[in-house]
């Protein structure tokens, strides 16, 4: 049989530059997130890794702590460098990059605005949005009528963690990325899948990371309260149709277990791949890929390039040009 897989696409990959790290430090990042520093990142860098490991294209998207640093019109401004940046870096190599524009959220028509000149202008192929921003999540009412618009238009939205609200007494002196950002993950979604946000929205294309974190195990819970509680008002049915909508790259640490939990509730036809590269550095992407290679379930998934390949292809092959 002819195979459809497309090209191995990385959705979650990142970029840093100099300056942006100057602003992020400005903005009370030094050590973001609680890690120890920043990391360097190079498009020549980036595509030698690329190269390594069979990956064809990477979207790039700036990560935690985001773009959001408590003031709009600075934020604006930070956005409009990083996209520009952006947009310049796929202009160089058009066959092996793509992006996703940063919008100053929680200001949502400043982040609709820069949405449009980002996808209609530049060319990215979505936006990225940390999962709150200056502590106003994602599933915020505030936050509604940008994430309508996107709707609107058929976008993809990618949605990265950062460290949560109150994090000072819960982390517990971890980095934040290790058990913050799955509970940062798994909050909001679970927040939008139980209101019915994500089953509402059906033109918006949402990835979340790390194999969706928390999410597979506590899908069933969701489902539990749905049945009894008041305050998960739409129900068992708008949580198994938004889940049922949601796209999940494999970045992290997806086998042996991860991968095969989300599995078990979705299946494998809205899976994706990501490196988290370059705040994972390129040892540990080469020990994910090589984990893939190797312990991938290929008599019962079928072999995990070919899939993912083929799911990154349906997903931007649908994109809307509505503006």
């Amino acid at each position: 049989m002819e195979s459809t897989a497309g090209p191995l696409v990385d959705v979650h990959a990142h970029f840093v530059t100099p300056w942006y790290v100057e602003a992020a430090e400005a903005g009370g990042y030094r050590h973001p997130d609680g890690m120890a520093s920043w990391p360097s990142w190079s498009p020549e860098e980036h595509l030698r890794l690329m190269d390594a490991h069979g990956i064809e294209q990477s979207i790039l998207s700036i990560s935690s702590p985001g773009v959001w640093f408590g003031d709009v019109e600075s934020s604006v401004a930070l956005c409009r460098r990083v996209n520009d940046f952006a947009a310049g870096v796929v202009e160089d190599h058009p066959d092996r990059f793509r992006f996703f524009a940063s919008v100053p959220l929680p200001a949502a028509e400043e982040a609709i605005a820069e949405a449009a000149r980002a996808l209609d202008e530049l060319g990215a192929v979505g936006t990225v949005v940390m999962t709150n921003a200056g502590g106003v999540h994602l599933s915020d009412p505030r936050v509604t009528p940008y994430l309508d618009e996107l709707d609107r238009r058929g976008a993809i939205v990618f949605v990265h963690p950062t460290s949560p609200p109150g994090w000072e007494s819960t982390a517990l002196g971890f980095p934040r990325p290790m058990v913050e950002f799955f509970a940062e993950t798994t909050r909001v979604l679970s927040a939008m899948l139980t209101s019915g946000d994500v089953a509402r929205r059906t033109g918006l294309q949402i990835i979340v990371p790390h194999c969706g974190a928390s999410l597979p195990l506590l899908v069933d819970r969701l489902r539990l309260f749905a049945s009894f509680a008041p305050s998960v008002s739409r129900g068992i049915e708008a949580i198994d149709e938004g889940i049922a909508r949601l796209w999940f790259d494999l970045a992290g640490t997806p086998l042996p277990v991860q991968a095969e939990a989300l599995i078990s509730q979705v299946g494998t036809g809205r899976l994706l791949y990501g490196s988290d590269y370059c705040w994972t550095p390129t040892r540990l992407v080469a020990e994910q890929v090589a984990a893939l290679d190797a312990g991938w379930r290929a008599e019962s998934h079928g072999p995990w390039r070919d899939l993912v390949g083929a799911n990154a292809a349906a997903l931007l092959s649908g994109l809307r040009a509505t503006r």
